[in-house]
């Protein structure tokens, strides 16, 4: 599949989706469409369609948001330094897309690489499992397990 952001997926986000995603906004913690979500799947960028992360690597971490230890593809995912709000972080955003997905901190579990990736719900479009090969995501079947 060619990924690419296009104006008509612009055009089809709710308020919410375009100030997160392409406006580098965040999600109040605690209200993400995601966070609670236990069926199995890929999380793909809402813009560009690009496989982002698979519900295998999904992980309650307890801070408000959809928490991952890794990126299904990590050419997929662009870490960025941020210095907003006065902090130092790493943005996270899709490569193909150039969607703002949230940040990555390095306090996730340590067996599973150590890494957090704090994603916005509103960022992503959520693919079950069962849909994935039709809608073009087959080659990431044997990366989404059973919860």
């Amino acid at each position: 599949m060619k990924y690419k952001k296009s104006a008509d997926a612009i055009a089809a986000l709710t308020p919410e989706q375009y100030r997160v995603s392409q406006e580098g906004g965040t999600e109040r913690p605690g209200t993400g469409e995601y966070l609670h979500n236990t069926e199995p799947g890929i999380y793909v960028d809402i813009v560009s369609g690009e496989p982002l992360f698979a519900s295998t690597d999904k992980y309650e971490s307890g801070c408000g948001w959809p928490s991952f230890t890794k990126p299904v593809e990590q050419a997929y995912v662009n870490e960025l330094r941020d210095n907003n709000h006065g902090m130092i972080r790493t943005e996270v955003r899709s490569c193909h897309g150039d969607s703002h997905l949230g940040h990555v901190f390095p306090d996730g579990p340590a067996e599973r690489g150590g890494l957090r990736y704090c994603i916005n719900s509103a960022s992503l479009r959520f693919v079950h499992r069962d849909d994935m090969a039709a809608q073009g995501y087959g080659e990431y079947l044997d990366r989404v397990e059973d919860i």
